[in-house]
């Protein structure tokens, strides 16, 4: 009595070998297969599933909703907009300077001095923390309409 068989499958496009043992029911085939889906299905499970935190977008939207009521906000924002700041500088993201964002993820919560001495690099200008491109200098902006302008922009530390 013969009770194995060679029988060639293909799983995704890879041949498989199995070997039926028909006296005993055994695949060695199925015990591949269970372990393929138990793998995908973690994988899928573990992959696919979504996390309970909201997108970036929404901490964003729902961050500067907090913020935009501050007057140092409001304040700082009209500064900059009256200003050439936007021509290096973007809120999200890297332009020729850095974005505002990393700039409050690095010094906020600031101190008074840390507020004064980032308010002398708009003024005097800088090099050197954000890479090779200088700071221009904008000894025309007084220095409390600098100070203002660099507390908004620590206010977007998570936006």
């Amino acid at each position: 009595t013969i009770f194995l068989k060679a029988v060639s499958h293909k799983l995704f496009g890879y041949p498989l070998l199995c070997t039926f043992n028909f006296k005993e029911n055994i695949c060695s085939m199925k015990k591949t297969l269970a372990i393929i889906l138990i793998a995908a299905t973690g994988t899928w499970f573990a992959g696919c599933g979504e996390s309970q935190t909201p997108d970036k977008k929404e901490v964003s939207v729902n961050a500067l909703a907090d913020i935009s009521n501050n007057p140092d906000y409001k304040k700082g924002l009209e500064l900059i907009g009256k200003s050439d700041c936007l021509t290096c500088h973007k809120i999200n993201e890297r332009a020729t300077g850095p974005a505002y964002s990393d700039v409050a993820a690095k010094y906020a919560p600031a101190a008074d001095t840390t507020i004064q001495r980032l308010a002398g690099k708009i003024i005097n200008g800088g090099t050197g923390v954000w890479g090779v491109v200088p700071m221009t200098p904008h000894p025309q902006i007084p220095l409390a309409d600098a100070e203002q302008m660099v507390k908004y922009i620590l206010l977007l530390k998570n936006s």
